[in-house]
């Protein structure tokens, strides 16, 4: 046996600090696919064939046990769970051994040969071997069948079949010990309950490569399978979730991109600060075709990744694994599933295996060590690794980046700060002439009417509020005093609520070939604004009653609504290249900013510090406007253009690549903008310094197509780390939720299809959920402690694409009920009732839902030549009414006659 190796250094520089070679053993008999197994206090390993070798992890000078009782080679180890009486049993096929540690060494002690004791004879090729949580009962994993042994009666219990290969590893369920769980060579797992000898769940075929490894992580209740060409597949245990699968991913492009991320950080970083790239392979080497998962076991890094402790995203709660493969080690997340750390055995030259067959790896909890044991794939070399897994991790994570960085405000604005700009002082509009008695005034140039408010000119039959924008919109006097009384209390929004799950509202929008792009509710949470691709602009109540607002004026899709932060401001972008700002009171056009100004089109757009900005983005520059809106009640100079804009700062991004999304925080004071480019990069700029504060790259594996913050509400009162977070989407890489502070992806959300159309996201106002739409119909609801969705919210006939929580829903009248809306591309829109809110869009279906007599009926449009079936009924009351009130945009419309065809916007409600 080899003595320890000491300390290694690589051809790149110094890495004894994280890796030693303890121990080197060369069998007789070629090494490279034999068992290994290791446990808190001992590595084992089988030795020249069918001798069982146990080596000390604590204390490398003890003299290795050796255990002999096979006559066949070894084929499986497996220690057991107890500390005392350590266990470990062994199998070939000729015996299963069980072999109680304590005695063995106390019979080495006393000059004796140790001895075990034979669980079963002649069962086949074993490749895996497991005991239950309590000792008490060994799988034995011979051919394709699973045989359950009574270690005290050694009796077989039961005998489970049903794979058509192989059984390569089992698992026992942590927290249901009756469960256990195996993988086979016929690429898939099944769920047994052994205790009744029955299979409870059946798998289908996974991937073209046999499953090897397998492992359950009672943390996040997932199992995790690893196959033969690399690829790791994760499904849930949840109760309730029905085995689903989580994601899939490959070892090999994880690997890759990693390799990335951590040169453009090693890049990123002063001279004085960087050193040599020790994490991949040196230029002209060729990357492996395959890493084959050869071993999975679990890994504490609660000590060294911390995480935002809220909503269970508290480090303690983060589970991650080891994966051992023939070119290395990795370290795995199992919430934002990426790559902590990567250990290649060729960049340390002097390690005694750089290619290994067989792997198995041991961290205890709360520990900086970890023992590796490691089998030659072309020798006979077998040797232990010590590991510090902190010194790992640091050097593949960049050195505070961003932990400077806050939502919050830490300083003062600056003296040179763009948001320290003020306009020159505006001219105040003079007020109307007051009428004068003609005794006291004196003759001048004045209109005949000397009212602030002209009911008439006396020179034509039409006023003249219609010669030129007749306000088609106002709504009536009793409109206002019916929406005072039925507005929000003043109440707290409570932060432990229930998602919506119910639909118990649908709401018909518009008719026609017009898709739904966004949707937003405003900041009290009154009304609902939605953007559609047939240049409108529609404004609803949240409750979805009475008539939308319509306004009209874009040459475009409407594609980006925002609300201002009182409320009384709406803003809007639209493919036209326009900017465009409402009054929502008057209903009217109150500031537009052409194509002159911009010289990219506009993609984004919203208020900015506390409504003082307007931030958007124009091609690969960032833009803030200061503008100013004229208030003036005068009814003779209101068709005078006198609100006016004035950009005051723009910035490029790194590389001035085009920015497809950006997100600021409106509802207080806040320096920092978001920004994703079309290279998948992720850029935070600092407004109160001017600059660029932080930037990573390949967020996604597409380019990001929405950043949403959690902002909460006005309602709302969250924990201040809990502002730091934000939600990155892109079409086909799902929902990834950062760390402002670190620029770390916390946590990924994997469960939702979007491969082509880019569907929105939204967090909850409390904070603990986010949604998202789909393209199979649904809108899916994600806590931030799981990776898999938590509800699937059904009713839309097409893809949902926007998403929105209301941010006082449970502040009305009922305060028991919840508002959620959903929009998407069959024009509708969906409102659950829960004890949350959310709204949402989609595209128009085959079947849909008419207005008929101020309800919802399922109609088709009847066929050419057909006759029409005459209603007996009488036409609703409102209709003639109605349609006399509305703008002469919809006057005629099938939106106000009694007809079933197909709309293009419905809305629907979901409740609890």
């Amino acid at each position: 046996m080899g003595e320890p190796r000491g300390i290694f250094c690589s051809a790149q520089g110094c890495v004894g600090d994280v890796i030693i070679e303890q121990r080197l053993v060369e069998s007789k008999e070629p090494a490279s696919h034999v068992p290994l197994a290791c446990s808190a206090q001992y590595c084992a390993f089988p030795v020249d064939g069918n001798v069982l070798c146990l080596w000390n992890t604590k204390d490398p000078s003890y003299q290795p046990l050796t255990l002999q009782g096979h006559h066949e080679p070894i084929t499986a180890v497996a220690f057991g769970n107890t500390v005392s009486p350590l266990l470990i049993c062994s199998a070939s096929q000729d015996y299963v051994i069980m072999w109680s540690l304590d005695e063995c060494r106390q019979k080495v002690l006393q000059g004796l040969s140790p001895r075990g004791v034979i669980m079963g004879t002649l069962l086949g090729q074993v490749l895996c071997l497991r005991l239950s949580p309590d000792d008490r009962t060994v799988a034995v994993c011979a051919g394709n069948k699973i045989l359950m042994l009574d270690i005290e009666s050694r009796s077989i219990l039961a005998e489970l079949e049903g794979h058509q290969g192989h059984v390569t590893a089992a698992e026992f369920c942590p927290w249901q010990t009756h469960i256990i769980i195996s993988v086979s060579e016929d690429r898939s797992f099944k769920v047994w309950d052994h205790h009744v000898g029955s299979l409870i769940y059946n798998s289908p075929v996974l991937t073209a490569f046999p499953l090897l490894s397998l492992l359950i992580d009672a943390k996040s209740r997932q199992l995790v399978t690893g196959c033969a060409n690399g690829q790791l597949w994760i499904f849930s245990l949840v109760e309730g979730h029905h085995y689903r699968c989580v994601t899939r991913v490959s070892l090999k492009k994880k690997s890759e991109s990693f390799s990335r991320r951590v040169e453009s950080r090693l890049c990123s970083l002063p001279e004085e600060s960087q050193r040599p790239c020790t994490h991949g392979l040196e230029k002209g080497e060729e990357v492996e075709a395959s890493l084959p998962v050869l071993g999975l076991a679990p890994c504490d890094l609660s000590a060294i990744v911390s995480a935002p402790c809220v909503w269970g995203l508290s480090s303690e709660t983060t589970s991650c694994l080891w994966i051992g493969s023939s070119a290395g080690l990795f370290i795995f997340n199992l919430a934002n599933f990426e790559l902590e750390a990567v250990l290649h055995y060729r960049d340390f030259r002097s390690l005694s295996i750089h290619v290994a067959g067989s792997c198995a790896v041991m961290s205890k909890a709360n520990d900086d060590k970890a023992i590796c044991l490691l089998t030659s794939l072309f020798g006979r070399k077998i040797v232990m690794l010590e590991i510090r897994v902190a010194a790992l991790v640091r050097s593949q994570q960049g050195h505070d980046a961003g932990r400077h960085l806050s939502v919050l405000p830490r300083t003062c604005v600056g003296p040179t700060s763009p948001l320290c700009f003020t306009t020159a002082k505006e001219s105040k509009t003079p007020p109307a002439p007051q009428r004068q008695s003609a005794g006291r005034s004196t003759v001048k140039d004045q209109p005949l009417v000397f009212h602030t408010k002209v009911r008439s000119s006396g020179y034509a039959s039409a006023p003249h509020i219609t010669m030129f924008s007749p306000k088609a919109n106002t709504r009536k006097c009793g409109d206002h005093s019916s929406r005072r009384r039925d507005g929000p209390r003043c109440k707290e929004y409570p932060l432990e609520n229930s998602p919506p799950t119910k639909l118990y509202k649908q709401r018909v929008l518009a008719y026609g070939p017009a898709a739904a792009h966004c949707v937003q509710y405003s900041g009290d949470g009154q009304w609902l604004a939605c953007g559609l691709a047939n240049h409108l602009l529609l404004v609803f109540r949240a409750d979805l009653s009475g008539t939308p607002t319509v306004f009209s004026g874009h040459d475009g899709a409407v594609s980006t609504v925002c609300w201002s932060h009182d409320s009384r401001w709406l803003l809007s972008a639209s493919q036209d290249g326009t900017l465009r700002l409402w009054s929502l009171r008057r209903a009217e056009l109150a500031l537009c900013v052409g194509k002159d100004v911009f010289s990219k089109p506009v993609r984004s757009a919203q208020f900015y510090y506390v409504d003082t900005f307007v931030l958007l983005s124009s091609g690969p520059e960032l833009q803030l406007l200061k503008y100013h809106i004229d208030t003036c009640k005068d009814e003779i100079q209101r068709y005078k253009q006198k609100s006016r804009c004035k950009r005051v700062f723009r910035l490029p991004t790194t590389g001035r690549t085009e920015i497809t999304s950006l997100s600021a925080v409106n509802d207080f004071y806040s320096y920092l903008v978001l920004t994703a480019g079309r290279n998948r990069t992720l850029e935070v700029f600092d407004l109160n310094a001017g600059r660029s504060a932080a930037m990573t790259v390949e967020v996604h594996s597409r380019p990001v197509h929405q950043i949403c913050q959690n902002k909460g509400s006005s309602f709302t009162t969250q924990q201040h780390e809990a502002y730091n977070l934000f939600a990155t989407t892109a079409s086909g890489d799902g929902i990834k939720l950062w760390d402002l502070r670190t620029l770390r992806c916390e946590r990924r959300f994997e469960g939702h299809p979007n491969h082509g159309y880019p569907c929105g996201i939204a967090f909850s106002p409390c904070g603990r959920y986010v949604a998202s739409g789909a393209e199979d119909r649904h809108a899916y609801m994600y806590d931030l402690g799981s990776s898999t969705f938590s509800h699937r919210l059904a009713g839309h006939k097409d893809t949902v694409t926007s998403v929105a929580f209301s941010p006082a829903a449970p502040q009305r009248a009922c305060p028991e009920t919840q508002e959620e809306a959903s929009f998407g591309r069959d024009f509708s829109v969906l409102l659950r009732e829960g004890r949350l809110p959310i709204a949402g869009l989609s595209h128009p279906g085959r079947q849909a839902a008419a207005v008929r007599s101020g309800r919802l009926t399922a109609g088709r449009r009847p066929r050419r030549g057909a006759r029409r079936h005459q209603d007996s009924r009488p036409s609703p009351p409102h209709t003639a009414a109605h349609a006399r009130q509305c703008p002469p945009l919809l006057q005629g419309s099938p939106l106000l006659q009694e007809r079933s065809w197909h709309p293009v916007l419905l809305h629907r409600m979901w409740a609890s």
